[in-house]
């Protein structure tokens, strides 16, 4: 139909795009969500900067963020197939979450280190500062400290996602 004029969104439509949009950003399923959610609420401090500061922690997250990956698709494809060392260990599980004073690293083997480096070159990563990257024959970044809302780069209102998820 012609002409016809939207309404505007009401406020639970709102809440649920900011939401949405997080867990999208992120590659996060709703039951993860949740998880998260609930571990930012135990916080003393502020819920929706804790829930950002975890979403930023993960490891596939990190390692789009260092470059080693194009996207955070990628990134987390590089996490799950064993290409990336936490500490000297293999660390295959996306959603682990990292802590300052980690270092990541690429595994020493050809193939893992030649799509790395490849990947280095064409994005040329804008690294955040909670993070330092440290290209050379094998890329390392480490962890200097917890994210904080200045370090997310996702047009997001925390509150609207902590209204929403608190109902």
């Amino acid at each position: 139909m012609q002409g016809v004029l939207r309404s505007k969104p009401t406020d639970y439509a709102l809440h649920l795009r900011e939401k949405q949009k997080l867990k999208r950003y992120y590659g996060v399923l709703e039951r993860q969500f949740r998880r998260y959610f609930q571990m930012a609420t135990r916080s003393p401090t502020n819920t929706g900067e804790v829930l950002l500061s975890l979403l930023e922690r993960r490891l596939d997250n990190i390692v789009y963020r260092l470059g080693f990956g194009l996207s955070r698709a990628q990134a987390r494809q590089i996490v799950r197939h064993g290409h990336i060392l936490v500490n000297g260990r293999r660390i295959d599980i996306p959603s682990y979450l990292v802590n300052p004073g980690d270092v990541i690293t690429v595994k020493n083997r050809p193939r893992s280190l030649e799509l790395v480096k490849r990947n280095l070159e064409e994005r040329q990563p804008n690294v955040p500062d909670f993070l330092n990257l440290i290209p050379g024959q094998i890329p390392e970044g480490h962890v200097l400290r917890n994210p904080t809302l200045e370090d997310v780069s996702i047009p997001v209102q925390p509150q609207l996602v902590i209204e929403f998820c608190s109902r």
